[in-house]
């Protein structure tokens, strides 16, 4: 597909006359009916003067870009203006806008067309290209500079993918985004690289647009760049520049403002984002399948934790506020008010699993694997089965045994590689299809793909999980003892990382099973990702000659941090000196983890710390195990560090 496929002659009017800016729009939306490709005039411009009351679509320098992304729109489509002397546009720059292109585009994931859009938006950028457009005296001729001009910029792309790369990557790194994904993104993307190449330098723009992230950015890349700016006007997870220069600004500076943002990375002038870096030998290795794996799990244990928590915690204030009933089967759900705040918490807890393996899909296929994830997470939830279906029409659910975390996991990374293979496969569709494909082909066939699959797959995951709880529950204290130290251990191995979040999201899987030994484990690792940032803060306290005054300072963050169950705390700490730090932290939370399960206590909130402990089973002795681990690492921490030296 070319621009010129969306751009037709009728849509065109070169050397117009416009009173101002809303009698330009109005010819334009008229252009965009005439072509036929839009449903219902009225609804279109209001989309259009919506996006103008966020921020106006003038990008300087004599061009305006309206655009609307609604349901008004029939199929994708540009209409095209020149207006000698202008309007007033609002441009940043203060000039009129004498060249102006409308785009109309319908609702969905039609990623060709926009892909189109995004070409001409960065062509658009080139003022040669703009210029030729302003002197074309026919629709015709408007036309051909279009078309000479795409097939350049085509052959030039070509000949960059093709040509060997160096070095370590770009010196710079940015993303850009704007709320629609369809122009300025991608005028910044180009302006920003532009300017970089006159600078002798090579930047690489990440484009958030309405077709997904483009050019993504590599952990290898991030890990050797001088900085990145973001110039967007939407929300850009920074956790990934953790240690880097990152400049945000929005995306108007990147299309008119490039070198200032350039230069605010090459000066250091620009703040360092916190968090854990990641070296650049680490981060070479990070497109390993292994790295792949973990990325999407991660991202679905991301988005799976506020559910978790948020859930978690508003059922454990259901137990708080019936303590009248502890000890009956009404425990927790007695009076109204602790009906109210179990309810709400049942049904967060409950979207675990489904949001678990939507964003594992999402990871691996992008939007149109989310539709297929969740239903696949939803069917592992409820076990659903061919046994079920043979109990029609009055269906038996009494058949079905849900597969729990480990269903949902496989139903995440089935429905993602899944929804990849539907994509290839719908790629030799004609190009008149593509606009059905996000919004039908995709959703359809990949919801009923994964439907498919688990209904075959449930019924050997739910013996799995049938049999792991049955083994968890017939537990004995001995070895109940050992699952804790072992979930406690973990907790402190990387203190948020890899191995403390499997730990974590292995007790929250238990503790949504609904048994006891799940509540066992879920306060053992509780108690043992508490110890951490409390074995500092002991140590920097009562055993001042060992640590500078600095850390001495920050120590006393700690015991809120420990309190509240954030493991993190020991990070600084344990980056500074781990070859002393984190044996021991391992060790004290391992035994507040086996004294915990040693001694049945139990946690019906997966987050909270010691600011749930009215609803932890056999409170006490939590409390004296905590303590008991966090002692024992500070002593071991304190003597046998060395005595610091200024």
């Amino acid at each position: 597909m070319k621009i010129t496929d969306l751009l037709k002659a009728e849509g065109i009017k070169v050397g117009a006359s416009a009173a101002n800016q809303m009698d330009a729009i109005d010819q334009l939306v008229a252009l965009q009916d005439a072509s036929g490709n839009i449903s219902d005039k009225a609804a279109y411009k209001e989309a259009i003067l919506a996006r103008e009351s966020e921020f106006s679509t003038a990008v300087g320098d004599g061009i305006a870009i309206p655009h609307a992304k609604t349901a008004s729109v029939k199929k994708p489509g540009l209409a095209a203006m020149t207006v000698p002397g202008g309007v007033d546009w609002k441009a940043p720059d203060g000039q009129n806008s004498d060249l102006m292109f409308m785009i109309a585009a319908p609702e969905g994931e039609a990623n060709t067309h926009l892909e189109i859009l995004a070409n001409l938006s960065a062509m658009l950028m080139h003022e040669e290209f703009a210029n030729a457009l302003r002197a074309a005296k026919t629709p015709a001729e408007f036309l051909k500079v279009i078309d000479d001009a795409e097939a350049e910029r085509n052959a030039e792309q070509a000949a960059k993918a093709a040509a060997p790369t160096g070095g370590n990557g770009p010196d710079i790194l940015a993303i850009t985004a704007c709320p629609t994904g369809i122009a300025h993104t991608y005028m910044a993307a180009e302006n920003l690289e532009k300017k970089a190449a006159e600078m002798g330098l090579v930047l690489k723009a990440e484009t958030q647009g309405s077709a997904g992230a483009k050019n993504v950015l590599t952990a290898e890349e991030i890990a050797n760049c001088k900085g990145i700016i973001i110039a967007a006007d939407k929300n850009v997870d920074r956790a990934r520049f953790a240690g880097k220069q990152v400049y945000v600004t929005n995306v108007s500076a990147g299309i008119n403002e490039p070198e200032k943002l350039i230069n605010i990375i090459l000066n250091n002038e620009a703040p360092v984002q916190e968090g854990t870096v990641v070296s650049a030998d680490a981060a070479a290795t990070d497109e390993s399948i292994g790295s792949q794996i973990y990325k999407h799990l991660m991202n679905g244990v991301s988005h799976m934790l506020p559910f978790v928590i948020g859930g978690g915690i508003l059922t454990a204030l259901a137990f708080l506020f019936d303590m009248g009933a502890a000890g009956t089967g009404a425990y927790g759900s007695s009076t109204m008010v602790a009906a109210f705040f179990k309810k709400i918490g049942e049904e967060a807890f409950g979207m675990m699993l489904p949001i678990l393996a939507g964003y594992i899909a999402m990871s691996i296929a992008d939007r149109p694997g989310l539709a297929p994830g969740v239903v696949g997470g939803l069917m592992a939830k409820s076990g659903i089965n061919i046994a079920f279906l043979q109990t029609a029409p009055d269906f038996d659910a009494s058949v079905c045994v849900s597969g729990g975390f480990l269903a949902a996991l496989a139903a995440g990374f089935i429905a993602g590689y899944l929804t990849n293979f539907i994509k290839k496969l719908c790629d030799n569709l004609p190009d008149a299809l593509e606009g059905i494909k996000p919004i039908l082909l995709y959703p359809v066939l990949g919801t009923l793909a994964i439907g498919a699959i688990m209904y075959l797959l449930n019924p050997i995951f739910g013996m799995l999980n049938t049999a792991m709880n049955d083994f968890l529950n017939g537990m004995g204290t001995a070895n109940a003892v050992l699952l804790g130290a072992v979930v406690g251990g973990m907790m402190s191995i990387d203190f948020g990382g890899p191995f403390n979040k499997a730990s974590y999201v292995f007790c929250t899987g238990l503790l949504a099973s609904g048994t006891e030994m799940g509540q066992v484990a879920m306060a053992a690792c509780m108690a043992g990702g508490m110890v951490p940032p409390i074995v500092i803060a002991l140590s920097t306290t009562f055993f001042k000659n060992k640590w500078s005054k600095a850390d001495r300072d920050a120590g006393l963050v700690n015991y809120i941090m420990g309190l509240s169950f954030i493991s993190e705390g020991a990070i600084p700490f344990a980056a500074a000196d781990p070859g002393h730090v984190i044996p021991t932290c391992v060790i004290g939370s391992a035994i507040a983890g086996a004294m915990s399960a040693a001694f049945g206590c139990t946690s019906p909130a997966p987050h909270g710390g010691a600011w749930v402990l009215p609803v932890i089973g056999n409170p006490v002795m939590w409390l004296i195990a905590i303590v008991a681990g966090s002692v024992v690492g500070a002593l071991i921490l304190s003597f046998w560090k060395k005595p610091y030296e200024e």
